[in-house]
């Protein structure tokens, strides 16, 4: 079966965050009801992470067909709920052994990762993650009293982000770490680690004996030449020392249902995360997204996913090669997972005399929603989603060009 990726979906007037910027969204470090968008340029929305297409036709059906039910009461997760995810683990990440047992519900990756620290950690504790470092970290842990220990990720010769192994472990060494959150693939930059680099970095855990939260959201919007590697898989000490989160939520489109979960192997640490977990008493599962999880994770949902990958593919290699070819200046790490790009506008802006704030202001003004990238830790980065219609990237590159790199040419 064909699936529709390239009509235009209608979002205006849905409750959609990534349109309704009028509302006054904050785009990064500027508001969006300071923002006047030029007469004859639609919004193409390209900053908050989700997509600007159809869900799998599954899950409106699953939704539909519950809410038909005239009874929303109190329940527990059908064991369908989690042989779904037993299911989709194996044949998508070649995952065996996981168990009910180990799976448990969480309200948002974020609020697992705060579960998990508070778990492991005292608040005020130092926790490692690597920057650019997603911005729902720095909110999230910041707010919870917890001190963030950045690693500047690389690049290698060939313009792909590294971790830098021997930072990791002065800062492990020196500054007393005991947890680190982990994101795989990382957000921003959509790196895909290999075998190696999580064999690595996990031995540098269990040496300094480190505790892992790993973000694995991402993990199924790979694009094409590359393969996730689940953080657990790598090694029996990292199967026991790693809390690993997941969600259906960037993949289809899901986040405004909520609903994530946690794989934890570790009996102890199981125990202390959903304990932690449950004190709020009200991280608990809705029964509509417990449907259309169960209706994202099926043989058809692996088969919309596939043709989605083939798409963001094609929209990651058209905006590369763009900028590449026409936008000198701007670099780009062409990224192997997630439907992000990360800019780093720093030779642009000094070239022309142009602030960030000015260069994304231009953008906005005719209609690119793109997204301020300081606050995941790029000084002069600009943060772009793909995941839209060919068409809509397209056209949102031509303003850029026209109206915003190249205004002279004009």
């Amino acid at each position: 079966m064909s699936y529709d990726f390239t009509s235009i979906l209608d979002r205006k007037g849905w409750d959609a965050l990534a349109v309704d910027v009028e509302t006054g969204a904050r785009i990064g470090f500027l508001n969006a009801k300071d923002l006047t968008i030029r007469p004859g340029f639609d919004v193409i929305p390209m900053w908050v992470a989700d997509m600007n297409f159809p869900t799998v036709p599954t899950i409106p059906q699953a939704i539909i067909h519950r809410a038909q039910h005239p009874a929303y009461g109190y329940f527990t997760p059908r064991e369908a709920y989690y042989q779904a995810i037993i299911r989709w683990q194996e044949v998508r990440n070649g995952v065996t052994g996981l168990a009910e047992e180990h799976i448990g519900y969480e309200n948002g990756v974020l609020g697992g990762v705060i579960s998990a620290l508070n778990a492991i950690c005292s608040r005020g504790d130092k926790v490692l993650l690597h920057s650019p470092t997603y911005v729902g970290f720095t909110r999230c842990m910041t707010n919870n009293g917890y001190n963030m220990v950045l690693s500047p990720l690389k690049k290698d010769d060939h313009g792909v982000w590294r971790m830098d192994f021997e930072d990791m472990e002065e800062r492990l060494r020196s500054q007393n770490i005991h947890a680190a959150v982990l994101c795989s693939p990382h957000n921003p930059t959509g790196r895909v680690w290999e075998r190696w680099e999580l064999e690595q970095a996990m031995e540098l855990f269990r040496k300094y004996e480190v505790k892992v939260i790993s973000d694995e959201i991402w993990s199924v919007l790979i694009l094409e030449g590359n393969r996730h590697i689940p953080t657990q898989m790598v090694s029996q000490d990292a199967r026991a020392r790693t809390v690993a989160l997941y969600a259906p939520s960037k993949t289809f489109n899901l986040a405004g249902l909520v609903g994530s979960y946690h794989i934890i192997y570790d009996k102890w640490l199981r125990d202390r995360v959903e304990k932690e977990s449950s004190l709020s008493h009200y991280n608990e599962m809705n029964v509509l997204s417990m449907h259309a999880l169960i209706a994202a994770y099926s043989p058809e949902g692996e088969a919309w996913v596939d043709q989605l990958r083939q798409v963001l593919t094609g929209n990651v290699d058209f905006a590369c090669q763009y900028i590449r070819q026409r936008v000198q200046g701007v670099e780009v790490s062409r990224p192997q997972g997630t439907y992000m790009l990360f800019l780093d506008c720093q030779g642009w802006c000094e070239e022309h005399g142009r602030t960030l704030d000015q260069l994304q202001r231009t953008g906005l003004e005719v209609g690119v929603i793109w997204q301020d990238g300081r606050p995941f830790h790029g000084p002069w980065a600009i943060r772009m989603n793909l995941a839209l219609p060919q068409s809509r990237v397209e056209e949102a590159f031509r303003r850029l060009d026209r109206y915003v790199f190249h205004p002279e040419e004009q």
